[in-house]
């Protein structure tokens, strides 16, 4: 294939085709003006090929890539970074189509097609965007074979065939390389896509957060448990606890940040779990009290949480194993006591005069705690996503006024009362509940499942859990949020096409249902088969891993692939077996690949005449090899197969290399 030579009619069409194809799954991430770009530039590209309009001069390029920086500079901020990289990506695969003119520059094109398929998966890894991301992959493929100036070049739906034969032929290749292959962990990093950091719980929390997250059904994590599934009403997911109030918002201090783990006892029976959590670009892990895990870089914190080294800004699946009648700090610190009772200096005094009420009348936490509780159940408090705004002294206002709100006020309100009545205590925000998916066995929680209670410490009990939300709105622990706010119907009201929302449908839940187990699937053996998925597969294979038996496992995989690659590129089922005819048939194969087609019933000295007036450089050298093949086949022996090959090889000598044809069907003329 000439680098130089004019791009092919069929190839032209299928990069436009191509182009469309890789641009789709990025609308949702680039912003507007480049698709305005893009459109421009193709209809330009078009006008061009109908030789309406010329190429973009030096000054127009010049102007177009000075533009499309600045346009990236003012919608991502910045030229460097995930977003901005991927605008820049895509804007080079449109500009560089609208300049290209050589078979050199449209493969240029594929190339930079191939990578804005890859930087897809940086914002989506679905299932769905996996199978979609075969069709632009296709279309790449049958551009590059309408380049190879073969008979195929004028036909668009053969070479499409062709293409999808190249990817059904790679697909066991493919499925070796991603089983066996090593796991090597990337010498860089990509920060989270911003549209898939979604956890929405912070190291503070308000009111209004909570609320912001009761309205997006954006998936948070899925656990599968060993045996059988708790009841949603103990699914009590820790992420972190606030231990900090300044009057309007709860935060985690600055030393429960950092502080290590506090002591514990393992009590009662345990849960083994597993989850597999989406991007939050936060370190902490979800998990029920008290949890261990064996993931590598996670370490338990004093509040028992279990945080990450770092933000996890891609889907990590762990295990966990965790004891919910754990004893906890059974002694607390004088840190920890500190942080435990820290209120604002001032506000809210009617709290405050009530708390001091309560601490005379009764004076363990047990009965306080139980007395407040009982009158969050007897008095006309309401769970809402609606409540009314609060002003200064929030706390006052919400425990006697508006009586109206969701878990974060009761939450918080009941941890003031406690501080305030002298008893240790902090709030716990996290998730609450999940969906049970019955097709795979797991459950699936959700940001609306976005949930906050209350710790207290006791003497000899250590950390106690309680939640004055279940006092107020049960069904919202028992059933879920879609339950507890069905009278003022605002569940998902954001979200009218949500399918969370007819759940009531059977058919279109049980598709839910089964969609979603298939993703779960795809998370669980593609996108999380890592080093330790790796090894765990090869052991049940090969039982214990040494350097012996890795060397023969890499050696016999490499020769499978390379025996499988032999056969596909050899094909001895359809060898001929007549040695002067295979040489024959490479024969014109040479021939072929520099523009010398034989045709039917041609013979093989009228070839040579044609080739060699064709090739007159080589006219010798294919005049040789004719009358060889002609006295061998005809001549009773007077040449022998060694001396055709040697003919065969000075003629490949001859030919100047070129590009082999990925179309390699030729005719058997003259045999």
């Amino acid at each position: 294939m000439s680098q130089s030579a004019a791009i092919p009619r069929i190839s032209l069409i299928w990069l436009m085709v191509a182009q469309v194809l890789v641009i789709v799954p990025h609308l949702a991430y680039l912003p507007v003006w480049i698709m305005l770009l893009w459109l421009g530039c193709a209809l330009w590209r078009v006008q061009i090929y109908r030789m309406r309009a010329r190429y973009p001069g030096p000054l127009i390029k010049a102007g177009l890539i000075v533009a499309t920086g600045a346009g990236v500079m003012l919608s991502r901020g910045t030229l460097v970074g995930l977003d901005a990289g991927v605008a820049v990506l895509i804007a080079a695969f449109i500009l560089k189509m609208l300049e290209m003119k050589s078979q050199r520059d449209a493969l240029v094109v594929i190339l930079l097609g191939f990578f804005s398929v890859a930087a897809a998966y940086l914002f989506n890894d679905s299932l769905l965007a996996a199978v979609y991301s075969v069709l632009p992959v296709a279309a790449l493929l049958a551009a590059l074979i309408g380049l190879q100036q073969s008979s195929l070049a004028s036909q668009p739906w053969p070479t499409a065939r062709l293409a999808g034969s190249l990817l059904l032929q790679a697909l066991p290749i493919m499925l070796l390389l991603f089983v066996f292959f090593p796991r090597i962990g990337p010498l860089w990093s990509l920060p989270v896509a911003d549209n898939k950091a979604q956890s929405g719980l912070s190291d503070s929390m308000s009111p209004a957060d909570i609320a912001d997250l009761s309205r997006s059904d954006a998936l948070a994590f899925r656990a599968s448990f060993e045996g059988q599934t708790p009841h949603r009403s103990e699914l009590y997911w820790r992420a972190l606890t606030l231990d900090q109030f300044d009057g309007r918002r709860w935060s985690q201090s600055g030393y429960n940040k950092f502080a290590p783990a506090s002591p514990w006892q393992k009590q009662g029976d345990s849960l083994s779990y597993s989850i597999i959590m989406q991007p939050s670009a936060k370190p902490w892990l979800f998990a029920l009290d008290v949890a261990q895990t064996s993931q590598e870089a996670t370490r338990q914190m004093s509040d028992f949480r279990l945080q990450h080294r770092k933000p996890i800004e891609r889907p990590l699946q762990y295990q966990a194993q965790s004891w919910p009648e754990a004893l906890r700090d059974l002694e607390l610190s004088a840190v920890n006591r500190r942080h435990a009772l820290q209120l604002p200096e001032a506000g809210d005094p009617r709290s405050r005069a009530w708390a001091a009420e309560l601490q005379q009348q009764f004076p363990q936490p047990d009965q306080l705690v139980q007395q407040l509780l009982q009158h969050f159940n007897r008095e006309p408090f309401v769970y809402t996503l609606r409540p009314p705004l609060l002003g200064q002294d929030s706390i006052d206002e919400f425990l006697f006024d508006s009586r109206r709100g969701f878990c974060a006020h009761y939450a918080g309100a009941m941890t003031f009362i406690l501080r305030a009545a002298g008893i240790p205590a902090r709030v716990v925000a996290g998730y609450q509940g999940g969906e049970y998916n019955p097709a795979g066995n797991y459950v699936q929680v959700r940001q609306f499942d976005a949930h906050a209670w209350v710790e207290y410490w006791q003497q000899g009990r250590g950390w106690v859990s309680v939640d004055p939300t279940f006092q107020v709105a049960p069904q919202r622990i028992e059933q879920g949020l879609e339950e507890a706010i069905a009278e003022e119907q605002s569940f998902l009201e954001g979200s009218p096409f949500s399918p969370l929302r007819y759940r009531d449908l059977g058919w279109l839940n049980d598709l839910r249902m089964n969609w979603d187990n298939l993703n779960y699937g795809w998370q669980r053996w593609v996108l999380n088969y890592q080093t330790e998925q790796q090894l765990a597969f090869i052991q049940r294979w090969l039982g214990r891993i040494d350097a012996p038996r890795v060397a023969v496992a890499l050696v016999g995989s490499a020769a499978l692939i390379l025996s499988l690659l032999a056969l596909w590129l050899f094909k001895p089922w359809r060898r001929e077996r007549d040695v002067s005819k295979r040489l024959y048939l490479k024969y014109l194969a040479l021939l072929a690949r520099h523009g010398v087609d034989s045709y039917p019933g041609e013979g093989a000295r009228a070839l040579a005449e044609r080739a060699a007036a064709q090739l007159p450089e080589q006219a010798e050298a294919i005049r040789a090899f004719a009358g060889a093949f002609e006295a061998m086949r005809y001549g009773a022996g007077e040449h022998s197969e060694q001396q055709l090959r040697q003919r065969l090889k000075s003629l490949r000598r001859a030919l100047p290399w070129v590009f082999p044809r990925l179309d390699r069907r030729v005719s058997r003329g003259g045999l």
